[in-house]
């Protein structure tokens, strides 16, 4: 099998240079808007590739894999995260899965830190009493916030996102503590100061920041349960860049509300997008899932995918294959 037969199909627009460069290698049936495919649509574009290029928004479950036709040999994923594969449904069927890791730490790092200073600090409850005509001067006690310097952070899942962000805490003044299932490289612990928990319980009851950076899994499905939420102390903060499956979002909107948590700072929502409940809690940010969303992030992105998409054209193994029962070893325990 030769790159020019090979056939891809795209499920959404992508940057115009990765599509170019998809034209030029191979015989690329692009998406011609942004919407989702529906789930007949997913299958029907599927069954005539042998390639299907797709996304975040793409489900692909047991359904879809028993449905597609015998042609597609290789689900390329645009993004890092395949917790919307149904991988061993592909590997039943002889599909190969692939991502692109290890190009969004940076980015994904740099939004966390935004948000580790934004919700402590009342960034956009402060923009909002501007626009809404509440500020009519300084005063030596309204919104007030917190002090970022001296906290303590609590990443859960020190992996190539959660160091990233260290780096730039330490650069605040924060210090560092972790918990993964094993701990991190000593070297790297070291230069980092960071302090291992081997119990994300007792981690939890003595951090005043917590951000989550582990894979979604079955096994981290709300693992910031209520009962773990209630761990934390009052005057805490939850950030989560990475999948809003891990928190209890119903409980997490509650407790703010309550007075029992100080505010969130989330990209990423259980059901995709946030729930009233959410919305309407106070001193919370709450950003539409654009961690990555920069230009540099998307087009190195498309240049991974494309790498693994011809890798398979000529006949080898693409680098970035999914091979279950591995991970980065950064899913910390129930």
């Amino acid at each position: 099998m030769t790159a020019r037969i090979v056939t891809v199909a795209l499920t959404r627009k992508l940057p115009e240079p990765v599509e170019a460069r998809l034209l030029d290698l191979f015989d690329a049936r692009l998406h011609s808007n942004d919407a989702p495919l529906s789930p007949a649509a997913l299958v029907e574009r599927a069954s005539g590739a042998d390639v299907l290029a797709a996304t975040l928004g793409d489900k692909l479950d047991t359904a879809f894999f028993a449905a597609v036709g015998d042609r597609l040999r290789l689900v390329a994923n645009f993004g890092a995260g395949t917790d919307h594969i149904d991988v061993a449904a592909a590997n039943a069927r002889g599909i190969t899965v692939t991502n692109t890791p290890s190009v969004l730490a940076e980015d994904a790092a740099d939004m966390a830190m935004a948000l580790i200073l934004a919700v402590p600090r009342r960034m956009v409850e402060g923009v909002r009493a501007l626009e809404t005509g509440q500020f009519h001067g300084w005063s030596p006690t309204w919104m007030l916030g917190r002090r970022v310097r001296g906290k303590k952070l609590g990443i859960i899942g020190l992996g190539r996102v959660g160091e990233a962000i260290a780096r730039r805490a330490r650069a605040f003044g924060l210090s560092i503590h972790y918990h993964n299932r094993t701990p991190i490289n000593p070297h790297i612990e070291e230069e980092l100061d960071a302090t291992y928990w081997d119990s994300l319980d007792q981690m939890l009851a003595r951090v005043d920041i917590v951000s989550v950076n582990c894979p979604h899994t079955p096994a981290t499905f709300h693992l910031l349960s209520r009962r773990r939420l209630e761990l934390l102390q009052p005057q805490a903060y939850v950030v989560n860049v990475s999948r809003g499956e891990i928190v209890d979002e119903e409980t997490l909107a509650g407790m703010i509300e309550e007075g029992r948590l100080a505010g969130a700072g989330l990209d990423v929502y259980e059901r995709g997008a946030p729930s009233e409940k959410l919305l309407k809690a106070p001193n919370v940010v709450l950003l539409p899932h654009m961690a990555s969303a920069t230009v540099e992030s998307r087009m190195e992105m498309g240049e991974r995918m494309i790498i693994n998409i011809k890798m398979f054209a000529d006949g080898h193994k693409p680098p970035d294959r999914v091979i279950l029962g591995l991970d980065d070893g950064i899913a910390p325990r129930p």
